[in-house]
């Protein structure tokens, strides 16, 4: 059996200081376990090598400013524990989590009182998606919504909730993730990872203005672009991935997926996706 993550071995730098992993702990009360006030982000470590470290950190800021809530640290001092909680963990290969949320000093839906608690993890972790094939998708009933009513642009924990009942009803469905439109009924993203498809070697992808601008997917673009890989940023219709060559996802844990069917619509893994693989693992160093 798979230990907890509470029950894992290691460090985690907390508010300035390294705590050992199980003694990592906040109180009950905290206001971002309660209403949602927190931030994070995903890093991943290849060959003893941050994977956009900077970018990271400079989104984690971000994050905690749009939804009122800023980060005492500088983006030196973030970047500088992420290192060392690398470092006291002695990972090579891996994951990190950097994250912030409200502290306990005020639990009302104010929390013009409450401090930012700040932490640092980091493990070993392998492919998010199991397969080695592709995925599977099916069709949500949850949608992403709109940046006038969600923060979201922000990587804020309030906005996962509707992402993990997605992910359930697609693994309660036989699936291995969820496809999920946006208010208006465009294609958006699956439940964490951002959407490409392929058609007629041009690479196709939702404009991110409901949804997060990953990092990944802004450095697959941008290897697509240096591969002279044309790439469109654009309103999709869901009708519209029927009918394309290929489909894959991007993200940190997800990296470069196949999506090798969509509800019951079977696809390919082509030519473009293998040839993005390969690039993306030559840019972070796994080859």
């Amino acid at each position: 059996m798979t230990l907890s993550f509470d029950q894992l071995d290691g460090w985690i730098w907390m508010n300035g200081k390294m705590v050992e992993w199980k003694n990592a702990e906040t109180h009950v009360l905290s206001h971002g376990l309660h209403y949602g006030g927190s931030v994070f982000e995903g890093i991943r470590i290849y060959n003893g090598q941050i994977f956009k470290l900077k970018e990271h950190m400079e989104r984690l800021i971000a994050s905690g400013d749009m939804i009122g809530m800023p980060l005492t640290q500088s983006l030196d001092d973030l970047c500088h524990a992420v290192k060392e909680t690398v470092a006291k963990n002695n990972l090579t290969d891996g994951y990190i989590r950097p994250m912030a949320w409200r502290g306990a000093e005020e639990l009302g839906i104010g929390a013009t009182q409450c401090s930012t608690q700040v932490i640092v993890a980091a493990w070993p972790w392998d492919k998010y998606f199991t397969t080695t094939n592709g995925i599977t998708l099916c069709t949500s009933k949850w949608k992403k919504p709109a940046p006038d009513t969600a923060v979201t642009a922000a990587k804020t924990g309030a906005l996962y909730v509707v992402n993990t009942m997605a992910k359930h009803e697609a693994i309660h469905n036989g699936y291995s993730d969820a496809l999920m439109m946006d208010y208006r009924g465009y294609v958006a993203e699956i439940s964490a990872a951002n959407l490409f498809m392929v058609k007629d070697g041009v690479l196709h992808t939702p404009i991110p203005d409901c949804f997060l601008n990953g990092i990944t997917r802004l450095t697959v673009i941008d290897l697509a672009q240096s591969a002279e890989i044309e790439v469109v940023e654009r309103r999709i219709m869901p009708e519209e991935l029927i009918q394309a060559d290929e489909i894959f996802v991007t993200g940190t844990l997800a990296e470069v997926t196949p999506v090798v069917k969509i509800d019951e619509t079977d696809f390919e893994v082509g030519g473009v996706t293998k040839q993005l693989i390969t690039l993306y693992e030559k840019e972070t160093g796994q080859v």
